[in-house]
């Protein structure tokens, strides 16, 4: 049997045809699970709040175990005295009462003697006004003696101490009679002690209401007589 003839360089069956590029496949997987933003997000601001906890309680702590600052006490002050008194006489001293006082206030002393007995003069200087001040002070035995004794002195008319001028004492002829009508009058008592004070001014200047500060403000001298 003839066979068919082929010319040379003709594709015939028994030549390969070419075969077709095959696309690439996707590698594997990564290994482990995927990255997730929120998961990250939200594990992050769980350490802030965590962070700021503590950091709250930390603060707590060491505010409630700290003691409190002691608050500094304003420096005390001293109060200036409203007036300058300058001692013009005395003290002088007596243990007899009675001879050193006259009418109701002598004859209350004859009854109840007392135990010591202080007086001493003092001027004051307020713009133009000069006065004159006696401060007196007597002990008696008790504070009962001493109400009575400054209950009876604070009545008109009683009688009182002897101030220095009265007596005698001072010399100055200028000097103001303490014991007369125009006189301021103060008195205190402190236990078994009375302060009695009489003052008035000079040269008949008038003027009650600083006589009376005058009188007021005297009867702490009468610590100067102890």
């Amino acid at each position: 049997m003839s066979h068919p003839q082929f010319t040379p360089g003709t594709p015939g069956l028994s030549d390969t045809a070419p075969i077709p590029a095959v696309p690439a496949q996707p590698g594997p997987p990564p290994s482990g699970p995927p990255r997730n933003n929120r998961t990250l997000l939200l594990r992050g601001a769980g350490l802030v709040a965590i962070a700021v906890v503590a950091g709250l309680v930390w603060y707590l702590i060491r505010h409630e175990s700290t003691p409190d600052t002691p608050v500094a006490e304003p420096p005390a002050t001293t109060t200036k005295p409203a007036f300058d008194y300058k001692l013009a006489e005395g003290p002088v001293k007596a243990t007899d009462c009675a001879a050193n006082a006259y009418t109701d206030a002598k004859k209350f002393f004859q009854d109840n003697p007392c135990k010591s007995l202080a007086r001493a003069l003092y001027t004051v200087q307020s713009g133009d006004a000069k006065a004159l001040v006696s401060v007196v002070l007597v002990t008696m035995p008790d504070a009962a003696k001493a109400t009575e004794l400054k209950q009876l002195t604070d009545r008109d008319g009683t009688g009182n101490v002897s101030d220095l001028v009265r007596d005698g004492t001072f010399h100055d002829t200028d000097a103001p009679k303490l014991s007369g009508d125009q006189a301021a009058y103060e008195s205190k008592a402190s236990g078994a002690e009375v302060t009695i004070v009489l003052t008035d001014f000079y040269y008949g200047h008038h003027d009650k209401q600083l006589l009376a500060r005058i009188a007021k403000n005297a009867v702490k001298l009468s610590g100067k007589l102890r």
